[in-house]
């Protein structure tokens, strides 16, 4: 299907050193209907000058020059940066000189003998680097739209950890205080009243504060986790050792090659929340009986692997559209310039989170809080 013809009026670079023959292809393109406005060169300068001063719709360049071929001209429009269709013209033309003129991005390529082509290969050209600029601006403008989301997902991520530290500040500041100073409280009536009974029910609300403490301790520690404070690997044996108390069905193992690790600050927080996340899937989903997970520093990489003897993730899990969690780990991982592969068959899945502890730059987006450690609420004796 030929293409519409062109009724606008084409801006045309010649690169011509024979008057007739410049005189012939333009008649050519007149003939067909095509509206065009034309500067001609003869040289390579004088070609390259016009290029830089004026936007063209086409060129169209003789392949033998003065001190040079049309091959020199191609590569002068290419590097220049500008998408503009080029269509080689010769009196004659080998075939290995028109398959590289192809490679390098021509157009087209015609013999002057045959100039009844022309306008068709004219339109033609047009019309194709019309589609290829269309297309380049839709996967830019795809490329950014889909930078704008991955940062809107960081900012999310991070805008949650600083949630969760807010919180888990107010419970420890006001809940933790109020339950202690209770507890204090209840501890001093009970030593002052002689009825047993009072006494009972001191020792009955003391209970309930207890408990209170605890639960307040497990709410910090799920919304900001202060065992971080000790180290990644004693954070993650912890989290280990409360997943199999939790989960009696389900073996946990916890490998490291390290006693202690050194990385950037926000990643031993993006490792974390990524074992929670990965072992959360595991107890809700995998339907397995053995969860292995291994910390190693290699190369100057850290990597995290949570590997289950589930029965692996079906095709479509990935795809459904609400499979935020394990989207999320990845968006975790960015933020700290790292990635996570997931790979998964009947015989389980693994999730590995890698980090290349060079990504100092990157890291450190999430609040750190080092000035409170909630490990102690509650602790002060009566």
């Amino acid at each position: 299907m030929s293409a519409a013809p062109t009724t606008r009026v084409l801006r045309v670079l010649h690169l011509e050193d024979s008057d007739a023959d410049h005189e012939l292809a333009m008649l050519h393109l007149q003939r067909a209907g095509l509206r065009v406005d034309v500067r001609r060169v003869d040289t390579l300068p004088a070609y390259t000058q016009a290029l830089a001063e004026e936007s063209w719709d086409l060129v169209l360049s003789d392949f033998n020059l003065p001190g040079c071929t049309g091959l020199d001209a191609q590569d002068v429009l290419r590097q220049s940066g500008r998408l503009i269709p080029f269509i080689l013209v010769s009196g004659e033309i080998g075939e290995d000189t028109a398959v590289a003129a192809m490679r390098n991005g021509a157009s087209d390529y015609l013999l002057k003998n045959n100039l009844a082509r022309l306008a068709p290969a004219v339109e033609h050209a047009i019309s194709a680097m019309r589609e290829h600029t269309a297309r380049l601006k839709a996967d830019r403008e795809l490329a950014a739209s889909r930078q704008q989301l991955s940062e809107l997902a960081q900012h999310l991520q991070t805008s949650v950890e600083m949630e969760r530290a807010a919180i888990a500040r107010e419970i420890h500041d006001d809940v933790g205080g109020s339950l202690t100073a209770i507890k204090f409280d209840l501890a001093w009536i009970g030593r002052h009243v002689e009825d047993e009974a009072v006494r009972k029910r001191v020792a009955s609300a003391l209970d309930t504060v207890a408990h209170a403490v605890d639960a307040s301790q497990r709410i910090m520690h799920n919304l900001r986790p202060a065992i971080l404070e000790q180290g990644l690997v004693p954070a993650l044996q912890w989290m280990c050792a409360q997943f199999e108390k939790r989960n009696p069905a389900l073996a946990v193992k916890f490998l490291s090659s390290h006693d202690a690790v050194q990385v950037p600050a926000g990643v031993p927080l993006v490792a974390y929340r990524f074992a929670q996340e990965a072992l959360t899937n595991v107890s809700k989903h995998a339907q397995a009986t053995r969860v292995t997970v291994d910390l190693s520093v290699s190369r100057g990489v850290m990597s995290l692997e949570v590997q289950d003897n589930g029965r692996g993730l079906a095709p479509g899990d990935l795809a459904k559209a609400r499979s935020f969690g394990l989207r999320g780990l990845n968006e975790r991982a960015i933020t700290v310039g790292g990635w996570v592969d997931i790979s998964s068959s009947a015989a389980g899945t693994v999730l590995m989170l890698s980090v290349p502890l060079g990504a100092g730059d990157q890291a450190g987006l999430f609040d750190q809080d080092d000035d409170h450690d909630p490990t102690g609420w509650g602790g002060a004796a009566p």
